[in-house]
């Protein structure tokens, strides 16, 4: 038997960003739909990026592509609920990183879903890898968790 992990709290990420709920997020059965879920870690990690000046989406000359993605859910999440959506990066590499994103419903304080995604840096036009630059670096290293 395979056991579940643990949820994380709000205190083991760094950053977070608000995102409300729509009523299209729900599917049939009455809660978010799991493909949602991947829309808001993109949302979170893309919307710090941009806020910190780390990307612009029109003219940022090298861009995050997500190449691997993941999540278990340990709750459910629904519209009307109000998801506050913890960031980490668990490692930073050369030209790529691995978030990790907790989903938290309203006030909660264990997340509902967690999901990991890694972004590679690439050239916007050529779509290669390369490496991340000081500036962004900088921003990465400080949603770093200790050990």
């Amino acid at each position: 038997m395979v056991s579940r992990p643990k949820p994380g709290t709000r205190a083991d990420y760094t950053a977070f960003s608000v995102i409300t709920t729509r009523w299209l997020d729900n599917d049939m059965y009455g809660h978010m739909n799991n493909a949602m879920h991947y829309q808001l870690f993109d949302t979170a990690v893309n919307g710090h990026l941009i806020e910190q000046g780390v990307l612009d989406l029109k003219t940022s000359e090298t861009v995050f592509l997500v190449v691997e993605t993941g999540c278990v859910y340990h709750g459910e999440l629904a519209f009307p609920d109000v998801i506050h959506a913890g960031i980490r990066v668990a490692r930073l590499g050369g030209s790529s990183v691995h978030y990790e994103i907790g989903l938290f419903r309203n006030d909660d304080n264990t997340a509902a879903a967690e999901g990991r995604f890694v972004h590679v840096n690439v050239d916007r036009v050529t779509r290669r890898p390369v490496p991340i630059a000081d500036g962004a670096r900088a921003v990465l290293a400080a949603l770093m968790t200790a050990g």
